[in-house]
């Protein structure tokens, strides 16, 4: 028999990170640990209020498969429980520690993957005015790649310009959190693709976003809220050109590996990302950031402090998890 435990907590943030949709000083996570014997497997998520989710929420869904979790419940088998999001991301990703940690293997080899190399991941520079955001790229200006929050306002372009200005040599990705809109659109694509910028995610609303088929991309468009699972992948590739993979969106691992393959298939580039959480949230997206074009998995980057044992960043370099942390 398993025994399952769930509880919240929280991760300061350093300073504030802000988006389109507002901002905030500390990542609520939800952590859930797996036990069997002595093996101890372990998932975290992060409850996002974009699609209606609440710690209480997610941990009232984790209790109502709690049954079934301890009576040996699979990964399959949880699909079918509940639905895609942070409560089955945190689940999921214990089943696939606890089996890591029963086997003695990693938990890419028993995805028959080869291990994840060492990543370069985004740094993300939060919200703010373009001065500040000018200010905040100088610091991180030997960083390879920064990623943009927008607003989707009249202050992007010159919110980006000073930032180029400060990291010249530093290649660019920039997200709108859904902050522009169908009017608006397709200037905004230009405008950063004349500042150099290499891709937009999410520049409108996700139930807005028929718009983007009707014009030629200036630059690649990545799809985020708008996109969670495979059942989504048909009407995406009709208007965006790459996919961000988060698991807290696809419910999990299990998911996301899946996703992986549907979206190689349909001709899909695509971004492995993450919601703001500890590096216990990221290391099972290193598994699907190995075929990923675009790494955005800076979460620990972003709090006063991580867990311990945590993630090895070595600037914008990520490494494996160890076995101690996950996996």
């Amino acid at each position: 028999m398993r025994e399952l435990r769930a509880e919240a907590e929280s991760f300061p943030i350093r300073g504030q990170f802000a988006i389109a949709r507002g901002s905030r000083t500390e990542s609520l996570v939800v952590t859930v640990t797996l036990s069997q014997g002595q093996a101890l497997g372990r998932g975290e998520c992060v409850p996002y209020a974009r699609y209606d989710e609440t710690t209480d929420s997610v941990l009232a869904q984790i209790d109502s498969v709690r049954a079934a979790m301890e009576a040996g419940c699979g990964r399959g088998e949880l699909a079918t429980l509940l639905p895609a999001g942070a409560a089955r991301n945190a689940l999921d990703c214990a089943l696939w520690d606890l089996e890591a940690k029963l086997t003695g293997r990693r938990a890419w080899e028993l995805a028959g993957l080869v291990a994840p190399p060492v990543l370069t991941t985004a740094y993300t520079l939060s919200l703010d005015t373009p001065e500040a955001m000018g200010a905040a790229a100088l610091e991180q200006a030997a960083r390879p790649l920064l990623k943009v929050k927008l607003a989707g306002d009249a202050l992007d372009q010159q919110r980006v310009a000073n930032i180029r200005k400060a990291a010249p040599q530093t290649k660019l990705i920039v997200d709108a959190n859904e902050g522009a809109s169908p009017a608006t659109v397709q200037a905004l694509c230009q405008a950063m693709a004349d500042l150099g910028v290499a891709m937009v995610e999410q520049p409108i609303p996700a139930g807005q976003d028929a718009v983007l088929a009707t014009f030629v991309h200036p630059l690649p468009i990545c799809a985020d809220e708008a996109f969670h699972t495979r059942s989504d992948l048909a009407q995406i590739a009709e208007r965006y050109d790459l996919v961000n993979i988060k698991l807290d969106k696809t419910g999990g691992l299990t998911e996301a590996l899946a996703v992986l393959e549907e979206a190689e298939r349909r001709g899909l580039d695509v971004m492995v990302g993450c919601m703001l959480g500890s590096s216990l949230a990221m290391a099972p997206a290193t598994v699907v950031a190995a075929r990923a074009s675009i790494v955005d998995l800076d979460g620990p980057l972003l709090l006063s402090r991580d867990r311990e044992p945590g993630l090895t960043y070595d600037g914008s370099l990520l490494h494996p998890p160890s076995a101690a942390l996950w996996g």
